[in-house]
């Protein structure tokens, strides 16, 4: 665990914006930490199944000046000549592997379900398309494009087919709070390609 983190210090999305701490009041620290846990490796094994490089996975938790814990989390990987709605895809393996989780182990609510939405994973897919000429419609299916719920049945799917590669990686993460992408493939059985990204 990490202590007190200063807000200069929240990890940032990729406007430069807070990552969204993942308000779950009805469940303990330990619980909250993995499901965040799930959620990470839901992209990690993604993206290296889907044959992105990945560089490490995390969650990342600290103390508030209240006592309070926050968690959040974080994966890098580098998508060098994959296909853009495979990328799209693993933008919302997080959330479909968060909320899957809640549902295994029986702490699944509408709430929680909803405390569960990434909204910041939408918005890096349509983002990262759109710089290649993709369109990825939030509620809607833009001409030539596709629809955000689309490649949430997708990434829903491929983590069913997954599962427990994810959940492997997950407790592993859950332990040692940050994976590297070697690690990962050796805990998935999967290939980590070298795409070039740094270590």
């Amino acid at each position: 665990m990490n202590s007190t983190a200063p807000r200069p210090e929240h990890p940032l999305d990729h406007l430069g914006e807070p990552l969204p701490l993942v308000p779950m009041a009805s469940l303990s620290y330990e619980q909250v930490r993995l499901g965040l846990a799930f959620h990470e490796a839901g992209h990690a094994v993604l993206s290296m199944a889907y044959g992105m490089q990945v560089i490490e996975s995390r969650v990342i938790t600290w103390q508030e000046t209240d006592g309070t814990m926050s968690v959040t989390g974080k994966t890098r990987s580098v998508a060098a000549g994959v296909s853009p709605w495979r990328y799209a895809a693993q933008c919302a393996a997080g959330e479909q592997a968060h909320v899957r989780h809640l549902k295994q182990t029986g702490l699944w609510t509408p709430e929680l379900e909803a405390s569960c939405v990434a909204l910041h994973d939408r918005e890096l897919a349509i983002d990262v398309l759109a710089q290649f000429g993709f369109l990825l419609g939030r509620g809607h299916a833009p001409l030539g494009g596709k629809s955000w719920p689309t490649i949430q049945a997708v990434a829903d799917r491929t983590v069913t087919l997954l599962w427990p590669h994810i959940t492997t990686v997950a407790h592993a993460m859950d332990q040692q709070t940050q994976l590297t992408g070697n690690e990962i493939a050796e805990l998935a059985g999967l290939t980590n390609p070298d795409l070039g990204g740094a270590a």
